[in-house]
């Protein structure tokens, strides 16, 4: 790629204060997690099983309610889609931290339905405001800044817990979620073709596949909520497309699966569960040694380690396996159970960090190759429900095992399990394929 083109995209009006408004939007999401665990344990007395679910309860509601947002967009434009967002950010998230834990529940999947959809909105509108080859250099900028906020959103939560306050961080999020989203309202950028800033056709479906794998590939550990509602977005919107182009046909509708898909959804679900087990593993072992303000040493090491890895990958000249590349890390997830302190638990999470963008990049590249294009936004909507779910089970299975075994145990369990997931799917694919060879045998044998 030129670099040439970044310069030439920062250059064109407006597109420049998206990027940054964007940025900036994404911190509060990028911070919440993390602060919510925080003042579940400290301050309301849960245990970390109970933690989890709540974290996996507010990610189930990002993604159920980024497809019917996106929709909203498109029907009443951007300014009126927003305003709900703008209430429910600064109304949820400054009740979260005055009311019990019963209350909790409820409030946090309503914060994650109504959260700001910045992802979708800042994709679609770079969709509108570039073209060609400028139109990748922005995905690429947009997804290299994510990566940023979500190794500094982290880390300012948990700078902001021990400083502060579980309280005052929590109101604050909710205060700078709303501005931000007002700050989208004033701004104001295309997002359909014929609006003021638009240069191109709306983005076709095609496109919402790549910005939703370039998303993908460079969240890293810590974006992947906001990313998995993404995902679904392009799949619902594709298979939108189809259903009004065919009108019916629907006993076809899943003749894409193949064997070989189920694979990468599992990767793609034990990814997730990996990834959201590792940080309530984090934040538990750092909880238990009073060094939770030492948490953005380990999340820079670890989202550091998964940007590198990512970028080393897609140098090779081959492909490797996303179930291959899933059981190194899992693998290499159980020796951060060891770790005694915040920095060798940082220096053990470089290890299952480098593999996890890359398990990513591999998983979203097979599935390219193994779906027919027209299917493939309907096959990216089924591998953010499979991201979904794999983090959803991640946070509470790693948080009751440090409940009933201590704060060292969230590794071992997640990884443990994400390595007999491996071995399973490994194990399917070997006796698929001995059945095929003895198939060829047989028809070799009969000819």
């Amino acid at each position: 790629m030129k670099f040439g083109r970044y310069g030439q995209l920062l250059r064109q009006p407006g597109v420049g204060a998206l990027l940054l408004i964007g940025m900036v939007a994404r911190l509060p999401h990028a911070a919440v997690g993390m602060l919510l665990l925080l003042h579940l344990v400290n301050e309301l007395d849960q245990d970390w099983g109970s933690a989890g679910l709540v974290v996996a309860l507010m990610t189930i509601g990002i993604a159920l309610g980024a497809p019917w947002r996106g929709h909203i967009v498109d029907m009443y434009g951007l300014r009126r889609a927003l305003v709900p967002s703008v209430i429910a950010e600064v109304v949820v998230w400054s009740i979260v931290p005055q009311v019990s834990f019963t209350w909790v529940l409820p409030l946090v999947f309503l914060g994650g339905l109504f959260s700001l959809p910045v992802f979708s909105v800042v994709r679609t509108a770079l969709g509108v405001m570039t073209t060609g080859d400028t139109r990748r250099a922005a995905f690429a900028l947009d997804a290299m800044a994510t990566e940023v906020v979500f190794i500094v959103g982290p880390a300012g939560a948990g700078i902001v817990a021990v400083s502060l306050d579980t309280t005052i961080g929590m109101t604050g999020i909710g205060i700078a979620a709303s501005v931000a989203g007002l700050a989208l309202m004033v701004l104001n950028p295309p997002t359909r073709t014929g609006q003021p800033g638009a240069v191109a056709l709306r983005v076709n479906p095609h496109e919402e596949r790549l910005g939703a794998e370039a998303s993908l590939i460079a969240a890293g550990p810590g974006g992947l909520a906001d990313v998995e509602g993404e995902l679904i977005v392009a799949g619902a919107k594709s298979t939108k497309a189809r259903i009004a182009a065919r009108g019916r046909g629907f006993r076809h509708k899943f003749g894409w699966v193949s064997a070989s898909v189920i694979a990468v959804l599992i990767a793609a679900a034990g990814a997730g569960l990996l990834i959201s087990g590792t940080e309530v593993g984090i934040l538990s072992l750092l909880d238990a040694h009073h060094s939770e303000g030492q948490l953005g040493i380990v999340v820079l090491f670890w989202c550091g380690a998964s940007l590198l890895g990512g970028l080393l990958y897609g140098s090779l000249d081959r492909r490797i396996s996303p179930i291959v590349l899933l059981l190194a890390m899992a693998v290499l997830t159980v020796p951060m159970a060891f770790a005694t302190d915040t920095w060798s638990l940082a220096l053990l999470s470089i290890a299952p960090g480098m593999v996890c963008a890359p398990v990513l990049s591999a998983a979203s590249e097979w599935l390219t190759d193994l779906v027919a294009e027209k299917r493939r936004g309907e096959a990216m909507g089924w591998y953010g429900s499979a991201l979904t779910g794999g983090t959803a089970l991640g946070s509470p299975i790693s948080g009751a095992t440090v409940d009933l075994l201590g704060a060292n145990t969230g590794f071992v369990m997640v990884g443990a399990i994400g390595t007999l997931i491996c071995a399973v799917a490994l194990t399917a694919q070997q006796v698929r394929r001995k059945r095929a060879r003895g198939r060829v045998r047989v028809l070799v044998n009969e000819s």
